[in-house]
C-alpha cells in the first residue's frame, strides 16, 4: 500500500505537520504532534479505522485518496523462499488436509484423579 497523506495535504495547501494537525483538530481529531509527524514522514504500520475516517473528514478526501494499492511483483508471493501454502501441493492425494488424532499412551482406561 502506498500512503499519500503528504500528497493529499499538499492538494489542500497544507505543507507542514502543524498545519495538518490544525485541520485534524477542526473536526475533533486530536492526535499528538508527534503522531501527525510520524504519519507525515512515512507509511504507518497500522491506522485505526476511526482515525482514518476523521483524517478523511479533515482533508475532504476518501480512503482511496490516502491509501493506494500497489500491485505485487509477479512471482513474489511465497515463491522466493520456496514456501507453499498448506495443502498447496499438486498431484495424487492432494486435497483437504485433516488432522490425525494421536493415540493415548497407555491405551487403557483412564485413571482416576488423585484424592
Amino acid at each position: 500500500m502506498k500512503w499519500n497523506l503528504r500528497m493529499v495535504a499538499a492538494q489542500r495547501d497544507l505543507w507542514r505537520p502543524t498545519e495538518v494537525l490544525a485541520a485534524f483538530q477542526q473536526v475533533g481529531f486530536n492526535p499528538s504532534l508527534s503522531k501527525v509527524a510520524a504519519l507525515w514522514s512515512g507509511t504507518p504500520v497500522t491506522v485505526r479505522l476511526e482515525d482514518l475516517d476523521k483524517m478523511c473528514a479533515a482533508l475532504g478526501c476518501t480512503v482511496a485518496d490516502l491509501l493506494q494499492a500497489e500491485p505485487l511483483a509477479t512471482g513474489q508471493v511465497g515463491q522466493e523462499s520456496g514456501q507453499r501454502a498448506v495443502g498447496g501441493e499438486e498431484g495424487p492425494g492432494s486435497g483437504p488436509v485433516r488432522p490425525i488424532p494421536r493415540g493415548r499412551r497407555g491405551a487403557g482406561p483412564r485413571s482416576l484423579p488423585p484424592s
